[in-house]
């Protein structure tokens, strides 16, 4: 009796750790879930032009979300852009509440801790913004002024890395939940500095005047840009490399990059 009795519970736990090995095996790729279903989840920021944000009409747009529905198309899927907050960008993934994280987002080694990343794409470095008439010329006269950032931007993590900050008005940097509030400030007098990614500091400028801004020489370091994929989604970041290949190949993605930027600047 007690024999049979052990070798039941040892069928059941046998039972359990198989049931639990399959329900892993399956959560951790969901490619399947995403091919019968058609759509992929892309969070974005919706403020990070040029990358990703809404036009006049409330539209979506920009060369990230042209690049993401060519890509996504080419893999029989179509693209529902969420916008998040971008602080919370890989708890989003990691939930499952978006699929891809799609939005001028730079590779660190911090960030490939919690998502995979496809290919770099682009290049890109962080910008020192000032107003034309400022006396800031170079990075060590930041020291005691007001200078802000986005915040959970890798342009806060490339200051962080330097060491910077501590130089800085307060010791500490200006965060704002969008660029767009920090270069508000900057017209308004709040702060002397932005830190931003190149290609949203070039194309902000550019639509603002470039007259009233200055790009400082010197900068926080070169960065790439990439996709972000939920851990375990092997076959999606297989499928979305495969896409984005093609795409430099055949010239597609260069004439989206010659539209939004008026020359190819895709890796």
């Amino acid at each position: 009796m007690k024999k049979k009795f052990v070798f039941t519970i040892a069928l059941v736990l046998g039972a359990m750790v198989l049931a639990g090995c399959g329900k892993k095996e399956t959560a951790s790729d969901t490619w399947a879930d995403l091919e019968a279903r058609g759509t992929v989840i892309v969070g974005l920021d919706d403020t990070f032009v040029p990358m990703g944000f809404k036009d006049e009409n409330g539209q979506m747009t920009g060369f990230d979300v042209e690049l993401a529905v060519e890509a996504l198309g080419r893999m029989g899927l179509e693209p529902v852009f969420q916008p998040i907050d971008w602080n919370l960008k890989e708890t989003e993934l990691s939930s499952k509440n978006i699929d891809l994280i799609w939005n001028g987002y730079t590779i660190t080694e911090e960030r490939r801790e919690k998502v995979n990343f496809t290919t770099p794409y682009l290049d890109n470095q962080q910008s020192i913004v000032v107003l034309a008439g400022s006396d800031i010329m170079d990075k060590a006269a930041l020291e005691g002024r007001a200078v802000a950032t986005q915040n959970s931007s890798s342009a806060l993590a490339a200051i962080e890395a330097e060491g910077a900050m501590e130089a800085f008005k307060d010791g500490n940097v200006v965060l704002f939940d969008t660029y767009n509030d920090a270069f508000m400030d900057l017209e308004a007098g709040r702060v002397d500095a932005v830190v931003a990614d190149e290609i949203l500091a070039r194309y902000y400028i550019a639509t603002r005047g470039e007259a009233q801004y200055r790009v400082l020489e010197e900068d926080f370091g070169d960065e790439e840009y990439g996709v972000g994929v939920r851990k375990g989604d092997e076959t999606l970041l297989e499928k979305l490399n495969e896409a984005l290949d093609a795409m430099k190949a055949d010239g597609s993605a260069a004439a989206i990059s010659e539209k939004w930027f008026g020359e190819n600047i895709v890796k």
